[in-house]
């Protein structure tokens, strides 16, 4: 399990990581299709600001957990129609957003995301829940997957894998 301060550098990194190369995109390029289902680079985009503002809602599943007497486990329900209607529902919520708007609330949510878990004792991240994804574990391995690694692929999504690297 990572350490709260893993979790925190993490989040710094790959949120440093994510403007930046957000901010790199082409604005030449953002109707260009580059996601399954049919999504474009500034879709995309609003996916992964759209996301952002959902990762301290871990931290409160927890907290939730531990005031009911559960045993972990608790989890965030599945989304109404499932995760892709969700996301689906969310990047139509931001439509006609430029990307600097879409940069912009990426980077509200993520200091959010990171004050969330400054905030949070230690014993917190080793509580165990289920995301609304269906991603299990400690509250500090679901940050790992899903506020680092899972905005670390929508970054290869967007500019391709790394030089010299192929697809994960």
């Amino acid at each position: 399990m990572p350490s709260k301060q893993e979790i925190l550098e993490l989040l710094r990194s790959s949120g440093a990581r994510a403007s930046e190369t957000l901010r790199a995109l082409d604005a030449g390029q953002l109707e260009a299709g580059v996601y399954e289902g049919g999504w474009n680079r500034i879709q995309l985009v609003a996916h992964i600001a759209s996301i952002e503002w959902t990762y301290p809602r871990l931290i409160g599943m927890a907290e939730a957990a531990g005031d009911s007497g559960s045993n972990g486990g608790s989890t965030g329900g599945d989304p109404r129609g499932g995760m892709d209607a969700y996301n689906e529902r969310q990047v139509e919520q931001r439509a006609g957003h430029t990307l600097q708007q879409l940069i912009e609330e990426f980077e509200r949510n993520r200091a959010t995301t990171i004050e969330a878990v400054e905030a949070a004792d230690d014993e917190l991240l080793a509580e165990s829940i289920r995301s609304g994804g269906g991603i299990e574990g400690t509250v500090a391995e679901v940050f790992q997957d899903v506020a680092i690694d899972h905005v670390l692929g929508h970054l290869v999504d967007l500019t391709g894998p790394p030089e010299g690297q192929g697809t994960p």
